[in-house]
């Protein structure tokens, strides 16, 4: 498949963004473009050919089923207008490091926070790629405690923290006199056994590939199938961990700074997962420098990605969540981004303004 083109498969700037999206209709039909530019597929018997239909839908040519661009997918069922979402995916990929949910529900002039954080969190639920590939060549691999302070003994005996666990590849770099790093895959993790060491591994990194590691016990049993090159930080003279394994302490020093820097650490143990996942999306794409082509590839994952509807998104709805739901009797729906253009509002007639008591006389007193 041909590489995107910046102007002709995704705008290259905002205000391109903008121009090329100005309502719901030129937004559903890009959505259409994303999902079946291939060629349509029904859902509902399999047939290959389809009518398009005025409301933006299409009619299957076999069984006569009508679909939306957006059914089955995050947008499904969404009251919120396209361009609102669209508007959100931009600024989710066009910033470096992010936006937090109330940052966004401030730049848009949004009214719920509630709506705001659970368009995120489908964009951050939609960031992992359908079958990707597997890790391959020199991948480093550790653990890492997320949370905050807490009390216990340091490293793998804290409490009350989230256990993470990293690999990424490595490649010789020359130039730079350190390792230059590849791709990253990041889970969440319930111990540092074998048995979770080993499922992590199968699902995260090819059979084959030289694995180095530190001495933690788990690993030989787990690493079965792999180049196991374990590193033993507590002999004498060895090196300094953050020196053995450079690749997953520089991503796990990231990773803590990106959330307490963007989300100021307030991130649930509950929906971890989804904010490890973006931090995979944005480490393994930050060499693209052209920020339409994450917002095409976002956009891309989406149409690709299952309904999340927000109770799924509530991890435990039993617990007592920050974000509680909204009373149906107050809900009211985003405006859409497709407003109609005033006519230099600015230059409207200012209305007179009253001279002032006691203005125009010398002193302001009787004659």
């Amino acid at each position: 498949m041909a590489a995107p083109v910046r102007g002709k498969d995704y705008p290259g700037s905002y205000a391109e963004m903008r121009a090329w999206f100005p309502d719901d209709r030129a937004c559903l039909d890009y959505l259409d473009w994303l999902r079946w530019g291939a060629g349509f597929v029904c859902p509902h018997c399999g047939g290959l050919k389809s009518w398009p239909l005025p409301d933006g839908r299409r009619s299957c040519a076999s069984c006569d089923y009508k679909i939306s661009p957006t059914a089955g997918t995050i947008f499904h069922r969404t009251r919120t207008p396209l361009t609102v979402w669209f508007a959100a995916a931009w600024h989710f990929t066009a910033q470096k490091n992010g936006v937090s949910a109330l940052y966004l529900k401030r730049i848009l002039g949004l009214g719920s926070y509630q709506t705001v954080w659970s368009m995120l969190h489908r964009f951050r639920g939609a960031t992992v790629r359908p079958k990707r590939e597997m890790l391959t060549g020199v991948v480093e691999m550790d653990e890492t405690f997320v949370g905050g302070v807490k009390p216990g003994r340091p490293g793998r005996g804290a409490y009350g923290k989230t256990l993470v666990a990293i690999a990424v590849e490595r490649f010789p770099n020359v130039n730079a006199g350190r390792a230059a790093l590849g791709r990253v895959r990041l889970a969440i993790i319930p111990d540092a056994k074998t048995v979770s060491l080993r499922a992590f591994l199968t699902a995260n990194v090819g059979p084959g590939s030289t694995l180095v590691t530190d001495s933690w016990p788990s690993y030989p049993a787990a690493a079965v199938g792999y180049i196991h090159k374990p590193v033993n930080l507590n002999a004498p003279g060895a090196p300094l961990a953050h020196v053995a394994l450079p690749g997953v302490h520089r991503i796990a020093s990231l990773l803590k700074r990106w959330l307490l820097g963007t989300h100021h650490g307030a991130i649930e143990p509950d929906h971890l997962a989804a904010y490890l996942d973006e931090f995979a999306f944005r480490f393994n794409r930050r060499q693209s420098f052209t920020r339409g082509l994450l917002f095409y590839r976002l956009l891309e994952l989406a149409v690709q990605s299952p309904p999340r509807p927000y109770a799924k998104i509530l991890a435990n709805p039993g617990r007592k969540k920050r974000i509680q739901p909204i009373a149906p009797s107050s809900r009211k729906v985003p405006g859409s981004l497709a407003i109609k253009v005033p006519v230099r509002p600015w230059r409207r007639p200012r209305p007179p303004v009253a001279a002032a008591k006691g203005a125009g006389g010398g002193g302001g007193g009787k004659p």
